[in-house]
């Protein structure tokens, strides 16, 4: 347990001893019931949190999309549709939906808002169902309060008084709880909603405090000096950068100022999220991370107040290359080790390449959203854009008996990125060992970007080098009957890239929507091939079918090679301006 005791949310010895969380958490909040009641505002933030129109009014017509499910439930309850697995469950009680009706406002969706919510109180007030964990219930708090003046409008003094009165509760429940949230975003939103409500809330106030320090400790103790964070995902590093701007914000209005280690986090963060960010605004798709919430990058990177200049070459073990229109951001670090490896990838070496608003070569996605299968076949290394030995991942997944995340393992030893400069070009020379103790082969990338933007070409290369390497290469070369070692060097296209094969099957010609025409070739020394593949987009029911480029190759002596370029045709001009009409959000085959 922890308790709230002064200035200070301590943990109490013993929690959860005997009994599970759910038991834990349940007294916690009827622990938080005697508290101190809030009745009202004492100040209340800007709300920061927008939503989208659209989703909105899907929302007043019954049609329920919470973690890659679709519910139709017209005329329904929200808390009365049947959830097709937990994550669904666990969205709807974190009120994220509360932004889309906030989007769409009008008379309808107020009243169906304020319906909503207080059923919500009757219902799971006390501390029943799956919405107390510390990190939904911060989530929560965040919502209510960004969202109170809408919610409260034109309803009766009753419905005020339950509103503020299960504030209050879930802020006692935070203080007392947001220790069990784990490390990383969960902590940062159950912290960020504990501080709202003590800068919110009358009667709460002695709240800010200890909210204040704790989220500076974690801030110290998860961001590094490069504004990078343990899991390597892009996506959670700018959800913790949006929740400490949204602190920092609500600190100043209530004329406080945010704490340095926070001050410092923020300052950290924005220059690895520009390095991260691709040339159309979205953020690179590794670890279990998407290209982020439309706008929300920007917006954030505005709000933080941190400025600079163009973005540096490399953040959070990612190295960017960007001439002209064109960006490249490649995975060139080892991948996170547990436990932080929970949504992490086996894409060492692996690149995206964006040509101005129009992503090219991406991996099949993060997975989030979509079912077992579908998550565990995007993390392995045929679905990146790299090379991998059939059959096999750079880094391997831990076998578990039970239910639960699959951590990495087996992690590469040696990731090494070399970044060298010319009047022609900006490199990249890579190698990861990841493949040394099955077959004793180093995966030696070379990626080179021309100054106009206009040419990326690679070399892939697999060798064994010292003899421990060689003799482990012969064992794995007699047991695949001598025929060499098979592998395969994949380049999945985005859904809105046509691709298609040119010059009697030696080129692809890639054609993107904003008329920009591409051209893939390679040296020869490999068979080259179309293959269907998918991309796991999130917000989508389903996966949209894509294509990749494969090359094709066996090792049979101690290294081979295989090179490659992609170039943008001659008649593409320098400057295009692309106004391509993008597909509906609401599109979701």
């Amino acid at each position: 347990m922890a308790e709230e005791s002064g200035n200070t949310l301590r943990a109490v010895p013993g929690e959860g001893a005997g009994r599970g969380p759910g038991f834990w958490r349940r007294m916690q909040v009827l622990r938080a019931g005697f508290d101190r009641r809030a009745t009202g505002f004492v100040s209340q933030p800007e709300p920061r949190s927008f939503g989208s129109y659209a989703r909105g009014r899907q929302l007043l017509a019954g049609n329920f999309h919470f973690a890659g499910e679709l519910v139709a439930a017209p005329d329904c309850s929200i808390w009365d549709v049947p959830a097709p697995g937990p994550a669904f469950d666990i969205e709807r009680h974190g009120f994220v939906w509360l932004d889309d009706l906030a989007a769409a406002a009008g008379f309808e969706t107020r009243s169906r808002s304020q319906a909503w919510l207080a059923e919500w109180i009757a219902r799971y007030g006390t501390g029943r169902g799956p919405g107390w964990a510390p990190d939904v219930t911060g989530r929560r708090v965040v919502r209510w309060i960004h969202h109170a003046l809408f919610v409260l409008a034109g309803s009766d003094r009753a419905f005020s008084e339950r509103f503020f009165r299960s504030l209050g509760r879930q802020a006692g429940f935070l203080a007392r709880a947001w220790r069990g949230a784990p490390p990383g975003l969960p902590r940062f939103e159950a912290l960020t909603g504990l501080l709202y409500a003590g800068l919110s809330l009358t009667g709460k106030e002695r709240l800010v405090k200890p909210a204040m320090r704790a989220l500076a400790r974690e801030c110290a103790a998860e961001i590094d000096r490069g504004g990078g964070i343990p899991s390597r995902n892009p996506e959670e590093l700018l959800g913790i950068f949006t929740l400490l701007i949204w602190a920092a914000a609500a600190l100043r209005e209530a004329g406080r100022q945010p704490l340095e280690g926070h001050v410092l986090a923020i300052e950290r963060m924005a220059p690895a999220l520009r390095v991260l960010r691709h040339a159309d605004g979205s953020l690179a798709r590794f670890h279990g991370g998407g290209r982020g919430p439309e706008g929300q990058l920007d917006r954030a990177l505005a709000e933080s107040g941190v400025r600079s200049g163009e973005p540096g070459p490399r953040a959070m073990g990612f190295e960017r290359l960007a001439q002209g229109r064109t960006s490249v951001i490649v995975d060139a670090a080892q991948p996170p080790a547990p436990p932080h490896s929970r949504a992490a990838h086996a894409s060492t070496l692996a690149f995206e390449m964006t040509s101005g608003r129009r992503p090219v070569i991406v991996s099949c996605g993060s997975g989030q959203g979509f079912d077992a299968a579908w998550r565990r076949a995007a993390r392995a290394t045929a679905s990146h854009s790299t090379l991998a030995i059939d059959g096999l991942s750079s880094s391997r997944f831990a076998a578990s008996t039970r239910p639960g995340p699959e951590f990495l393992y087996d992690l590469p030893r040696t990731v090494v990125a070399e970044r060298s400069d010319s009047e022609a070009e900006v490199a990249l020379l890579l190698s990861h060992d990841g493949y040394v103790p099955t077959h004793g082969l180093r995966h030696v990338r070379r990626l080179a970007l021309s100054r106009d933007g206009r040419t990326l070409s690679g070399e892939d290369a697999l060798g064994a080098f010292s003899a421990e390497e060689q003799l482990i290469f012969e064992r794995a070369f007699e047991e695949g009957g001598g025929r060499g070692v098979p592998f395969s060097v994949r380049f999945h296209i985005h859904p809105e890239v046509e691709a298609e094969l040119d010059l009697g099957g030696r080129a692809v010609s890639l054609a993107l929507r904003s008329g920009e025409v591409w051209v893939f070739r390679h040296d020869g020394d490999a068979e080259l091939c179309i293959e269907p593949s998918v991309y796991l987009e999130s917000g989508r029911l389903k996966p949209r079918a894509t294509k990749q480029l494969v090359l094709k190759s066996r090792v049979i002596d101690y290294a081979t090679h295989v090179n490659w370029s992609f170039a943008k045709a001659q008649e593409t001009p320098l400057n295009l301006r692309d106004f391509a009409a993008d597909e509906l959000e609401l599109d979701r085959g």
